[in-house]
C-alpha cells in the first residue's frame, strides 16, 4: 500500500484555476468531480466559507473525476471548454455543474454554455474534440502524487485537512491558519450559523 501523502504535491500556480487573491493569507485547494454526490454537498458549504472570509481566502478548484461517475471527465472538460473563453466562465460553468449534476448529459452541457454567455458552437467542438482532456489528467495526477484517492479532498495552505467532517469545523481551521481565535459568542455563533447536512460534506469515496 502507497504511503500516507498528507501535501500537495503541484504548488498552486498562474495554471490553476484560482478564486481569490494570489496574496490571500489562505489558500483552500478542492480536488472534486462535478458528479459526486459528497462534492454536491461540499459546494453550497465552502461557497459560504468564501464568501464569510472574503478576500482572506483564495479558493482552488482542480479536477478529479471517478471513473464511477459517469459523465464526471466531460463535465471537466465543459468547465475547461469553458475557462477558454475567459476565466470567469469556468467559475460559472464550476457553479451550473454542481447545480445541475443529475443533468450532465452531453446536450444540457451546451444548455448550461448558452445560459452563462459562451460561443456554443465554440464549446461544442472543443468538448466533442476533447481539446482539454489532457488538462484533466495533469489535475489527476497531481492529485494522486498528493494522496487523493476520493472526493472531495481538502488542502489549506498545502496540507491535507483531516479534520471533522462538518462545515464549522473546516471554518474553525481556517480561522486559526488565519491567526484568529474563535473564543467569544459571536465567533461562536457564526460558527453554529452554518445550515446542517442531511450527510457530512467531505466523507471520502475512497475505494
Amino acid at each position: 500500500m502507497a504511503s500516507h501523502v498528507d501535501h500537495l504535491s503541484q504548488p498552486v500556480t498562474a495554471r490553476d484555476h484560482a478564486a481569490g487573491s494570489p496574496d490571500a493569507p489562505v489558500t483552500l485547494v478542492e480536488y472534486g468531480d462535478f458528479e459526486c454526490p459528497f462534492c454536491g454537498m461540499a459546494y453550497p458549504e465552502i461557497k459560504d466559507i468564501r464568501q464569510r472570509l472574503g478576500d482572506r481566502l483564495r479558493f482552488v478548484y482542480r479536477h478529479f473525476p471517478r471513473p464511477e461517475h459517469p459523465h464526471a471527465r466531460h463535465a471537466a472538460e465543459a468547465a475547461e471548454a469553458a475557462a477558454a473563453q475567459g476565466e470567469q466562465h469556468f467559475w460559472a460553468m464550476h457553479d451550473a455543474l454542481f447545480e445541475h449534476q443529475h443533468a450532465l448529459e452531453d446536450a444540457q452541457l451546451v444548455l448550461y454554455a448558452s445560459d452563462i454567455g459562451l460561443d456554443t458552437g465554440r464549446f461544442s467542438r472543443d468538448l466533442g474534440q476533447h481539446i482539454y482532456r489532457h488538462r484533466i489528467q495533469e489535475d489527476l495526477e497531481s492529485g494522486a502524487h498528493s494522496g487523493v484517492h476520493g472526493t472531495p479532498t481538502l488542502f489549506v495552505n498545502g496540507v491535507r485537512y483531516e479534520g471533522l467532517p462538518s462545515t464549522a469545523e473546516l471554518y474553525r481551521v481556517l480561522l486559526s491558519e488565519l491567526g484568529d481565535v474563535v473564543e467569544d459568542d459571536v465567533d461562536e455563533a457564526s460558527l453554529e450559523s452554518f445550515p446542517a447536512s442531511d450527510a457530512p460534506g467531505w466523507i471520502r469515496e475512497d475505494i
